[in-house]
């Protein structure tokens, strides 16, 4: 009768193909200190599943079944990877505690890649990314969804959040945009975006909030959102230089409820500069217009045909670019499309007369052409006028009043311009002289154009440039800080040393021996910078500043105003306030790219709170 066994459960040791262990009645391992070889039938003792005397009994006794056996670590081999300590084992299988250092750091690195990534919670219950995990680290044991959601992103908002309006506490002048939105489920937001100067003359962007707005949106409901936004990160509506909106009448009401400082979008301007002129050519160019979103759409709806299009592009050595369609909300986007649709007009004609479909397909006359030729010549010169002035890192206000009159010279009509071309440009022109029209206005962008480096007092004409100097004087004498540090002389006498300390005490540098002429020339400039008034200071000031040469325009005007903030102590601080402002609202709109990116369809249910957290983290975590 053949011997029955019981095979060793959970077991990966290919030894155990030759042992086995006598079953009891209800089939299971009778004793398992004892293994029954499968060949012999012999009893060999395996006392807590070790598996040395079973190698050396199939060795001794089954060569050949042992020779099959995979080799094993001999002695040396163990001993020259070194012997690891009973503590050291066990150390390696505990996992660690949640409140040592390790899990907190590890914990909250997870947090970070959820929030800047913009990431669903559930990420972290997913099982390939806990294996990613413990390859990394098997100590760790990650947590739930839950401490994610509920504990760690409000820690780590709250900790950024601190961070911020720490430094918001010690800045003088920030500049804000606002703006609207709808996520995917119509759920209406509004966001605020600050922007200052720091000490060290780096132009930061913050986004402060991205608030739920079920409220109607009408003037007072906005007002009173962007009261709260400011009282809840502590900040005076005196510290607001400038905020940045679109032209809306709600929120431009608004601001004027507000009383603050505004500046219309550059890049809404422009956009609206455009439509308006091309709404009133509508019947020349409707037909033009039409025709080039039926040919997008015509190969967006088919494969075959964008592959006989790159095709085509590279047997007529035409750039291999993709068409465009305009989008009422994309600026640019409508020229873009003109343009591309030029570009690529052979290629596409060549697609065309080779199709196969019975589909009907749209015609580029040669009268589209004439009129899409006549519309690029118009907006081409201003394309990438928008881009230059939506940039959050850099300078942009200063270079509003400069680019208007370098818009004045670009629209400027030509003899070899249609009268379609003509027409468009001096409708465009007439909308932006007219957006900026404004007093307040153009003394607000005189101010910050004067107060950058590369300009200074270009692009003003004399009776601005004088009544803009006075402006700025009058503004920097009322708002001298008396605060500020003056220059005085040291105490000490020329010649005299300072003691030297004991030891063990930090050592202090000697005072500059002064020459009796070094000595009697400063304390004399001392005495007659002293009988200067604050007024005459800063006329002072001015007067150096504008004799200086502009600095080369793509040079950093805060770097400049950084090395020479000692040289214009007074006039800095106005640079500080006015330099901050943004030109376009576009801030704002990317804090709603990332937004779109957060309240995705797979995440609609988020609440309006949790939004707020994750965008505000996704938009101000630095990695």
């Amino acid at each position: 009768m053949a011997l029955v066994l019981v095979a060793k459960k959970g077991t990966t040791s290919p030894i155990w193909h030759f042992f086995g262990f006598r079953p009891d009645e209800r089939g299971q391992p009778r004793d398992l200190t004892e293994a029954v070889c499968k060949i012999c039938s012999c009893v060999i003792r395996a006392k807590d599943g070790q598996t040395t005397n079973l190698h050396d009994h199939l060795r001794v006794r089954h060569p050949a079944e042992y020779a099959t056996l995979p080799a094993r670590a001999g002695p040396s081999k163990k001993a020259s990877q070194g012997q690891q300590t009973i503590t050291g084992a066990f150390a390696k299988g505990t996992k660690y505690k949640t409140d040592s250092d390790r899990w907190r750091q590890l914990t909250d690195a997870v947090t970070r890649f959820l929030a800047k990534e913009m990431v669903s919670f559930n990420t972290v219950e997913k099982p390939s990314f806990k294996a990613m995990l413990h390859t990394f680290d098997k100590q760790y044991e990650l947590p739930g969804r839950k401490y994610f959601s509920k504990t760690a992103i409000p820690n780590l908002f709250n900790e950024v959040r601190s961070n911020i309006m720490k430094e918001l506490g010690d800045v003088e002048y920030l500049a804000l945009t606002t703006d609207m939105w709808s996520s995917c489920n119509m759920m209406p937001y509004m966001s605020v975006t600050a922007h200052y100067i720091n000490k060290e003359w780096t132009l930061q962007s913050k986004c402060l909030q991205t608030c739920f707005m079920p409220e109607s949106h009408t003037a007072d409901n906005l007002e009173e959102a962007l009261r709260e936004a400011i009282n809840d990160w502590k900040l005076q509506e005196k510290q607001i230089a400038c905020i940045t909106t679109d032209n809306g009448a709600n929120i431009v009401a608004a601001i004027r409820q507000l009383k603050w400082p505004w500046l219309s979008c550059f890049g809404h301007n422009l956009n609206l500069a455009i439509n308006n002129s091309l709404a009133q050519q509508r019947a020349s160019t409707d037909r033009a217009f039409g025709v080039c979103r039926a040919v997008n759409t015509a190969f967006s709806h088919s494969w075959l045909r964008r592959r006989e299009l790159q095709k085509a592009q590279v047997e007529m050595k035409l750039p291999e670019h993709s068409l465009i369609t305009d989008c009422a909300t994309r600026w640019g986007s409508k020229q873009q499309m003109v343009e591309r649709i030029l570009e690529q007009e052979q290629a596409i004609k060549r697609v065309f007369a080779q199709d196969k479909s019975r589909r009907p397909l749209p015609q580029l006359t040669w009268q589209d052409m004439t009129v899409l030729e006549s519309v690029n010549n118009a907006l081409k010169p201003v394309a990438d006028f928008t881009d230059i002035l939506s940039g959050e890192n850099y300078v942009t206000v200063s270079s509003l009043l400069p680019m208007l009159a370098h818009l004045e010279g670009v629209l400027e009509e030509s003899v070899d311009d249609s009268k379609l071309t003509a027409d468009l440009k001096r409708v465009i022109l007439e909308q932006m002289e007219g957006r900026y029209g404004d007093d307040t206005i153009q003394r607000m962008m005189r101010k910050a154009t004067l107060l950058d480096p590369r300009y200074r007092g270009d692009h003003m004409k004399p009776p601005e440039l004088h009544s803009t100097k006075s402006e700025i004087m009058e503004e920097t004498v009322r708002e001298i800080d008396l605060s500020l540090p003056r220059p005085t002389p040291g105490p000490s006498h020329a010649g005299e040393d300072v003691e030297e300390p004991d030891a063990g005490v930090a050592t202090v540098p000697k005072k500059k021996k002064w020459s009796l002429g070094s000595l009697l020339a400063k304390r004399a400039a001392t005495a007659a910078a002293a009988k200067l008034t604050d007024e005459q200071k800063v006329e002072s000031e001015m007067t150096i500043y504008l004799q200086e040469m502009a600095i080369d325009g793509e040079e950093d005007p805060l770097t400049w105003w950084k090395t020479n903030e000692k040289r214009f102590p007074f006039m800095a601080r106005l640079a500080r306030k006015y330099l901050c402002i943004c030109a376009t609202s576009t801030p704002s709109e990317r804090v709603f790219s990332t937004a779109g990116s957060v309240v995705t369809p797979i995440r609609s249910l988020l609440k309006p709170d949790k939004v707020n957290m994750l965008v505000f983290l996704a938009r101000n975590i630095e990695i």
